[in-house]
């Protein structure tokens, strides 16, 4: 059963469900490409590193809870403990100990390569929660755009979430200048150091075809970012996931939740 929405689905921006959405989109993104690059191309998933410290509420973590116990009063003889608390009893002295440990956190990513040499070409990017929420995920994507962007390397960034701050190579200001958009993706050709593509999306959208570019004067490659998602749709099994019946965890403007609305109860997926 495909999704309900004609473009990117809101109810797997949800926080808990992305991981397994993201992985699934770069390792489709890498498949769809692959036809189109050989024999001088091939396309590879890399993957970033780093240790998220507390506080950090990306995805759901282990919490290690540790009770400290203290010496109890030995009760009168012959009587048992009160199971009653009292109404006038204080609050105990002793805390319970909650431990948040550092989390390794993995995000992949895709590499065009040339396969005369393995000079990375072109980095296709799948924006994560990590990447636009301030902390050690934002620093590391900031520090590796920035490296690509005064190389000669083609970037791809493909944002798919409405939450979070706008972290795409795109000056905020450009951003803003564009019409009324959800999502975004971009590409940012190596030798045009101050020219992108940018493909703004409303909710309302199919996902584009986007045209990846390659070292000149290869032509671009084409990336059916639809076809890519209706597969990660399906084989995640996302159909049976999601709660259509209620609004999604994801933010959506009132314009937003009322198209939604109109959608999903046309659709009968909610009543």
């Amino acid at each position: 059963m495909p999704s309900p929405f004609p473009g990117m689905d809101p109810y797997l921006e949800d926080p808990v469900r992305w991981p397994d959405v993201h992985q699934s989109l770069i390792t489709y993104v890498r498949n769809a490409l692959q036809p189109q690059l050989g024999p001088r191309y091939y396309a590879r998933m890399g993957e970033r590193v780093y240790v998220v410290t507390p506080p950090h509420s990306m995805y759901p973590d282990v919490v290690l809870v540790e009770r400290r116990l203290r010496e109890s009063a030995p009760s009168p003889a012959g009587t048992a403990p009160s199971t009653e608390a009292s109404a006038e009893e204080a609050a105990p002295d002793w805390p319970i100990v909650i431990t948040l440990p550092p989390v390794e956190h993995r995000e992949p990513f895709v590499e065009i390569v040339h396969a005369a040499g393995d000079e990375v070409v072109t980095i296709i990017e799948v924006l994560s929660p990590a990447n636009k929420t301030p902390g050690e995920g934002l620093r590391q994507y900031r520090q590796k755009q920035q490296q690509i962007l005064n190389s000669q390397a083609h970037l791809v960034e493909i944002d798919l979430l409405a939450g979070g701050e706008p972290t795409i190579a795109v000056p905020e200001e450009s951003l803003a200048s564009l019409t009324q958009h959800r999502y975004c993706v971009s590409v940012r050709r190596g030798p045009e150091r101050h020219h992108f593509e940018v493909y703004p999306i409303r909710l309302i959208h199919t996902l584009p075809r986007v045209h990846v570019p390659l070292r000149a004067p290869d032509p671009d490659v084409d990336l059916n970012l639809p076809a890519v998602f209706t597969q990660c749709y399906n084989d995640g099994r996302y159909a049976g996931l999601a709660d259509y019946r209620h609004p999604p965890r994801a933010p959506l403007s009132a314009e937003e939740a009322a198209w939604v609305d109109g959608l999903l109860k046309g659709k009968g997926l909610r009543p």
